[in-house]
């Protein structure tokens, strides 16, 4: 009963993750219509850097290579998947995209099964395979082909899976803390290479009232909140169910698209909504159902 009450509590922070990540999308694709991404992406990942800093102060004593290099690990993960996402918009319409990385969605369990030999439940399966669905008819208005803009969108989805097995794995060996603090810090660094020799610009930037906003609300947010959330609920529940979770990103972000500025789903989007959020709730009922049947 505990720890289903763990994973039901694991599960809804992961949720507000999403959300999280879903309201600052609309702030992050203003801020990077006037900041070069690299450029803003250090920006954000710098100050939730520092904000992590002191968040994990007082375990600075627990730090050892085996957190560093997990942190490292997650963090290029975490990078490569946000370059091969930027370079494949440069290739392709953001609508495809936005679907090719939301298939990390059924790509975690079978990853999850090759890498770590973890139990896929036919529910689960299920799940995913709706969420699929749900994500191609809320985000897709294009034609899907094989070009090089769906193939690094692709790299994508399969370093985001990675990021999210691998961050079940890990948050069950370090402090969690450090590892996000490490993870982080490897994104900012990482970030600021790349734009020191890609961005037009770095630092000679508008530090406008919208600059700031977006990544001051990012980096708190949508980067230390978020990541350190997923960090930890991770150690209560599974990488698929995380990844199902997560599909509810691009709904919370339609959500707030319409009650910010007015943007109307089309029937089609709003099935494909509803397809996502019903492929999160049989994740958990059957799932729930299945610890009782063992308990």
């Amino acid at each position: 009963m505990i720890s289903k009450l763990y994973e039901l509590r694991a599960d809804l922070l992961l949720l507000s993750v999403a959300i999280a990540w879903g309201v600052t999308f609309l702030m992050v694709q203003d801020a990077i219509n006037t900041t070069p991404v690299y450029a803003f992406l250090f920006f954000r990942f710098a100050i939730a850097s520092v904000l992590m800093f002191f968040i994990a102060y007082k375990f600075l004593n627990e730090i050892n290579k085996k957190t560093i290099a997990y942190g490292v690990i997650l963090g290029l993960f975490l990078f490569s998947a946000f370059a091969t996402q930027t370079f494949g918009l440069v290739y392709t319409k953001s609508s495809i995209v936005a679907f090719i990385t939301g298939l990390n969605v059924i790509v975690v369990p079978f990853l999850a099964y090759f890498i770590f030999k973890d139990f896929i439940s036919k529910n689960v399966l299920i799940a995913t395979v709706i969420a699929v669905i749900g994500l191609y008819l809320l985000t897709m208005s294009g034609v899907l082909t094989i070009g090089k803009g769906e193939l690094l969108t692709l790299i994508c989805a399969f370093l985001f899976a990675l990021q999210i097995i691998f961050t079940g794995k890990f948050s069950k060996e370090v402090n969690v803390f450090l590892l996000v603090l490490f993870q982080l810090i490897t994104v900012a660094v990482l970030s600021l290479i790349f734009s020191l020799n890609i961005d037009n610009v770095t630092f000679n930037l508008t530090y406008d009232y919208a600059f700031f906003k977006a990544v001051i609300i990012t980096a708190v947010f949508a980067t230390v909140y978020a990541f350190l959330i997923q960090t930890y609920m991770q150690q209560f529940t599974t990488a698929t169910k995380t990844a199902i979770i997560f599909a509810m990103e691009p709904v919370s972000a339609s959500i707030f698209a319409y009650l910010s500025v007015g943007e109307v789903l089309t029937s089609i989007q709003l099935t494909g909504a509803i397809l996502i959020v019903f492929a999160t709730v049989i994740a958990e009922l059957k799932f729930k159902k299945k610890l009782k049947h063992t308990l």
